[in-house]
């Protein structure tokens, strides 16, 4: 069924719509962005196409008619079903743009994340990132709950029930504040020295924390923590202060090593302390398309591969 002859178009509608809801032509013709003798041709207009007068006008403004208000009551319904319309069409579009869903550590997301997301543009620019950033153990969470399509951590263990894959791994140092009395010593920590020490920790759940436990547990029972903190900036903070010796990724602690706010403490040739970074997936769901490029970006260090 063909529209009418006659029938107006949306613009002129909405315009005769604003004059109803503002009050005045002059008011209408501002919020479309044109002049109000422009506003008057237009209603002008429609009013002969409808062939109903729809405004009064006079000397001091316009108002509308009966016509006119009935008008704008089936224009507004007119209105609504047109912004429907351009809602649903929009989320068509979006629904046929590839998405990919990442989760990650922090660390990883801080000093990694943006490296391979660099790389993976180059061969996949249309596809649409959206980045969770949370501790290992919530990241491995989104991915076995599918509310990631691919994560990345770190920590001593593959995660249970899932896929992974090493990525690499990262070094972790000892450090301290400069008036610390390990800042000077010329003895290395022994792994005995490091586990019997109150150290700054991360929040139960990090990946950090979980490896250097493992580390320290295989020697003895690690001492309790001197604070827990719920990010690797709070530790390097409180380390900086004084407050005790921790135990961080070189990625966080290199900005801080070079300007001497912090201070590596070596540590005995027995006293290895390195976390794997690794990407996971649902097994019943291995990275494809999108996800498995930005695994092999990761696994490459962020070069990318033309698909």
């Amino acid at each position: 069924m063909t529209l009418p002859p006659g029938t107006p178009d949306l613009e002129v509608l909405d315009l005769l719509v604003s004059v109803a809801e503002s009050g005045s032509l002059g008011a209408a013709a501002r919020r479309h962005g044109i002049s109000q003798p422009a506003a008057s041709m237009r209603i002008s207009a429609l009013e002969r196409r409808l062939r109903l007068r729809l405004l009064d006008r006079g000397p001091t403004g316009s108002a509308l008619t009966d016509a006119g208000r009935s008008v704008v009551a089936h224009a507004q319904a007119v209105l609504d079903a047109a912004r429907a319309f351009g809602a649903g069409v929009a989320a068509l579009h979006a629904a046929q743009v590839p998405h990919l869903r990442i989760a990650a550590s922090k660390t990883i997301a801080d000093h990694r994340i943006p490296q391979w997301l660099d790389a993976f543009r180059e061969s996949y620019p249309e596809v649409a990132v959206s980045l969770e950033v949370d501790n290992t153990r919530h990241v491995e969470e989104l991915v076995r709950n599918a509310r990631a399509d691919i994560g990345f951590v770190e920590g001593p263990h593959p995660p249970p029930g899932l896929g992974s894959r090493v990525l690499g791994a990262d070094d972790l140092v000892v450090v301290v504040a400069p008036g610390h009395r390990w800042a000077h010593r010329r003895r290395p920590v022994t792994l005995r020295e490091l586990a019997t020490t109150p150290l700054l920790w991360r929040e139960p759940g990090s990946g950090t924390r979980d490896t250097v436990w493992e580390i320290l547990g295989a020697e003895c029972q690690p001492a309790r923590p001197a604070a827990e903190l719920g990010s690797a900036a709070a530790i390097v903070a409180s380390a900086r202060a004084g407050v005790a010796p921790a135990v961080l990724s070189r990625l966080i602690a290199a900005p801080d090593l070079d300007s001497a706010a912090l201070v590596e403490v070596p540590t005995a040739d027995s006293v290895v302390l390195t976390r794997e970074f690794r990407v996971i997936w649902r097994r019943q769901a291995p990275p494809s398309g999108p996800a498995e490029a930005l695994a092999r970006c990761a696994a490459d260090g962020g070069v990318a591969r033309n698909r």
